[in-house]
Formats: C-alpha cells, sequence, structure tokens
C-alpha cells in the first residue's frame, strides 16, 4: 500500500445495519516503510470489522480509522519509525481523544499544540446527538490522553525525542456507546461479541508488532496489557510485555499520582533513560 492511499470515504460499522463500503478500495501493499506495513494493518483490520455485529447495549459505533483516516494516517507517517524499540498499548477511543482526532489518546490539544497533527476529520455514519464529533476543532478535554501526552511533553520537550524511541497505538479502533450516549469499552461488550472483536485485533496487533519491529510493548492498563500478553505470546511473537497504570480519571490511583507511579514503572524497564531530554541512544 502507498502511503498516499486515503480511506477517509470509507463507510462505518453500525449496530443492526449492513456496514455500508463508500469508496474504500484496498491497494495492494508496494511500499515497504514501517509506516506503510503497519497503515496495511489497520485497513485490513477495518475490512474485518465491518463484518461485525454489535448488541444491546451497543447502539453507536465509532470507528476513527475510517472517518480519521486522514489525521490518523498524518500520525503514523510522521510519527511512525524504523528503530522504535517500544510500542504503547490503549485499549480503545475515547470519545473526546481519538474519536475526534485519529490519534491513540489524542486529546485534542496535545494533538494539535505538540504532536502538530493537521488535517480534515469526517464523521461516522451514524453519530450520537450528544457525542458529534467536531474533529480538531473539538474544545473537550480528554483527561486520560492530556496526561498520557503532556507526561511525555514534559520528560522529552519535544515529540521527535519521544518517536525516536517509542510509538502509541491502541488495540481496538472502536469506540462504542450506549443509547444514552455512554462510553461503553469492550469488557461491556456482551462476551460473545466482545470475543469475535478482540480476536481479530488481537490479530492485527501482532501483525503490527512484525511490522514495526519493537521489542517491548507497554500495555497502558491492565486490559491491554493482558491482551497483548496472552495475543504475542500464543502468536509466538518474541517481544517482551509489560505494563503500567492508566492514566484515566476513572482510576483513584491514577487521579493521585499518576504521573509519579509511571515514572517510578517507566524507570524500572528501563524507558525514562531514553526519554530524559538528556538522554541519547
Amino acid at each position: 500500500m502507498s502511503d498516499n492511499t486515503t480511506a477517509d470515504e470509507t463507510g462505518g460499522l453500525a449496530s443492526g445495519d449492513d456496514g455500508e463500503q463508500r469508496g474504500f478500495n484496498p491497494i495492494p501493499e508496494v511500499n515497504t516503510t514501517p509506516s506503510s506495513r503497519f497503515l496495511q494493518v489497520e485497513l485490513d483490520l477495518n475490512v474485518q470489522l465491518r463484518q461485525l455485529r454489535f448488541s444491546e447495549p451497543v447502539r453507536y459505533i465509532y470507528n476513527p480509522l475510517e472517518y480519521a483516516w486522514d489525521t490518523h494516517r498524518g500520525y503514523v507517517q510522521r510519527y511512525c519509525r524504523g528503530g522504535q524499540r517500544i510500542l504503547f498499548l490503549g485499549m480503545n477511543p475515547g470519545p473526546f481523544g481519538m474519536a475526534q482526532t485519529g490519534v491513540p489518546f489524542g486529546e485534542v490539544k496535545s494533538v494539535v499544540d505538540w504532536l502538530e497533527i493537521t488535517g480534515e476529520v469526517g464523521h461516522p455514519p451514524d453519530e450520537h446527538p450528544k457525542r458529534p464529533i467536531t474533529g480538531l476543532a473539538c474544545t473537550r478535554s480528554e483527561v486520560s490522553g492530556a496526561r498520557f501526552w503532556g507526561f511525555f511533553k514534559k520528560q522529552c520537550g519535544e515529540p521527535e525525542l519521544f518517536f525516536q524511541h517509542c510509538f502509541v497505538h491502541n488495540l481496538c479502533p472502536l469506540l462504542f456507546l450506549s443509547a444514552s450516549g455512554k462510553n461503553l469499552t469492550p469488557p461491556e461488550l456482551l462476551a460473545s461479541e466482545r470475543e469475535s472483536l478482540l480476536a481479530l485485533c488481537d490479530t492485527a496487533l501482532c501483525e503490527a508488532v512484525k511490522a514495526l519491529g519493537v521489542s517491548m510493548v507497554i500495555g497502558v492498563g491492565k486490559v491491554a496489557e493482558q491482551r497483548a500478553r496472552r495475543a504475542l505470546s500464543a502468536a509466538r511473537v518474541n517481544v517482551r510485555v509489560e505494563g503500567i497504570m492508566h492514566p484515566s480519571p476513572r482510576n483513584p490511583l491514577a487521579n493521585r499520582g499518576w504521573e509519579e507511579v509511571a515514572t517510578a514503572k517507566l524507570t524500572e524497564l528501563g524507558v525514562m533513560s531514553l526519554l530524559n531530554r538528556m538522554g541519547t541512544n
């Protein structure tokens, strides 16, 4: 797939409909850069995810890897490089983060001001009136994303230092909403539907890790860590899997000092020495 391939006019998933495709036409991979291989894994996953159907409590499904493909592709092309050692792995988009920007943990201010991502963001086919997509113009801040990217901005100063060694990805690209607009995490889905979803995401993760060539995956939160550990082990992908606390405001421990906890764990893993502004290769 060429890095210039776009999928911003693709169709989306919706619970109970036919998942109409609009203009999506995957192109065989012809570029072997890390970013092109990684993007191809995501495009392949999108095709598979469109075949899934979800029951209550799911009423709305957003896939920012379709309607926010322009900004997401910009993030990957700019920051996915060869030689990165560490992959930080989140679980799935938040309504005011990646769902708006197409960037993992994509709190708008961090994405625009620090990562300097630009581009057009469209809309999912079926949009909850209480959870509109306004893209990079979104005025709501996602606390998890602000904490996550704010921490690394403080450590690295410039994003180039962080991405010299690290990349950030989500296991599942889908955001699930209930009829009321409540954000539903994958553990809240029906068990059979959750397992069908995550089995596809597990396979894509293994392919993404191989495409990136990282040596360590750090799950952000227990669910992402455990899922990555199981999937990569089952596929015999030789990579170390660790975890750090999720910065979610739903987590009382994170609210009492997520940065201190993250610093201690990343120091133990040898990551902080890579990210210090005075650090070297």
